[in-house]
This record gives C-alpha cells, structure tokens and sequence, in this order.
C-alpha cells in the first residue's frame, strides 16, 4: 500500500520557510545589539563634564592667572609692612599697594617710600629714599645734609645721633633710611643701594581702613 504525500509537508532538504501553527513564516530571530552596560554609560558622561570642565579652565581660569602674573611682575603687588623701621608713617601689620610703573618712565626722587630686594637680605626691605645720584650725603648727629645742606626731616620723629659719611654717591646709587632712624636696618649699615635694586614705590595704604592713605 503506497502512502500519499500531501502538499503540505515540506521536503526537510529543500529551502522552503516553515510555517508556524498560525500560518505565519517562523524566520529565526535576528539577533540586536545588547545596551551598553549602565556603568560605561555613567563614565562616559562624567568623562565629558570633566572635558568640559577643562576647556573651561583653559579658556578662563588660565588667562586670568597670567593677568595676575602680569600685574605682580611688572605693574603693581600687594605687600605687609614688617618690623618698626618706617614707625611712624608706617606701622607693622599695615597693607600696602607698591606701584612698579612710575620707575618705567621716571627715576625715584628724595622722599619715595620704596620697596628694595636686596641680594644680601633675605626679605624685601621698605625704606625711604634720601639721597640721590651724585649727591654727597653726610649725617651729623642725626642731621641729614645733601651737599653741606641740612634736608626737611619733618617726618621723622625721632632722628636719633647717628653720624655718618661723607660721601658720594655713584649713577644710579641711592641712600635709603628707615623713618624710625634709631631702629632701622638702612644705607648706613648696607651702604647705598642701585637703581636696580628698587623694587617698587608705596602708592596706596588699604589697610586698616582709618589709616587709608594714597602716597604722593
């Protein structure tokens, strides 16, 4: 007895699709990528922030920084007035601004309240400068004379009985003294100073408040 072949088996060795019990062409799935992981995610979002964040830095924060630089080195800086030795136009603890511009242009002249940075001190030094290139410069008993003639100490309040000198002074030398003239480190223990040896020139007291004073 011969058995009959419907139509509707398919051959397992041919190409033809199956079909579903629903009638529907079973196709194999076809397979989808798998979602990053939740940890990769959160790294790659704070990865850029912390770009962001730099580009930020380097754009802002960077400039500014030489601009303060900038100003520090060759304009203006901020600096405390240490020890006794300016007493008593300057006392300790006192907040200065020391301008760097007027030297570019202009020489120190008898009377500027100056900043030196000294090779031989290890600190910077605040001093008053009271004798001049070329100028001969004598101290008699605490009385300052610039070529044979007593000088305006009026801001000193007490000058002491020091004697000094005489003597000349080179281009670009300057005799530097502190105001409290019998407790100050100046020109006459470490001699005169050179123009390169000035730092800077007191323009503006800010600190404390009721001592605000803008130097001339």
């Amino acid at each position: 007895m011969s058995e009959e072949i419907r139509s509707s088996d398919a051959d397992p060795t041919t190409d033809q699709p199956v079909v579903a019990d629903d009638g529907r062409s079973a196709d194999p799935p076809v397979a989808q990528p798998a979602p990053p992981p939740q940890s990769l995610a959160g790294v790659g979002q704070a990865l850029s922030w912390l770009g962001t964040l730099v580009k930020e830095v380097l754009q802002v924060v960077v400039p500014a920084v030489l601009l303060a630089l900038a100003i520090h080195i060759f304009l203006a800086q901020a600096t405390v007035v240490y020890g006794q030795s300016m007493q008593p136009n300057l006392q300790p603890a006192e907040r200065l601004v020391i301008e760097k511009v007027s030297y570019y242009f202009g020489v120190p002249q008898r009377g500027d309240i100056v900043v030196l940075d000294l090779p031989q001190v290890a600190e910077l030094l605040i001093k008053r400068v009271v004798g001049l290139p070329n100028e001969t410069i004598e101290i008699r008993r605490g009385t300052v004379l610039i070529d044979g003639e007593a000088i305006d100490q009026s801001f000193v309040l007490l000058p002491g009985g020091t004697t000094y000198g005489p003597i000349t002074l080179g281009a670009d030398s300057y005799f530097v003294m502190g105001d409290n003239r019998s407790n100050s480190n100046d020109s006459r223990t470490f001699g005169p100073i050179h123009r390169d040896e000035i730092a800077g020139k007191a323009w503006l007291r800010y600190w404390p408040l009721n001592r605000f004073t803008l130097f001339d």
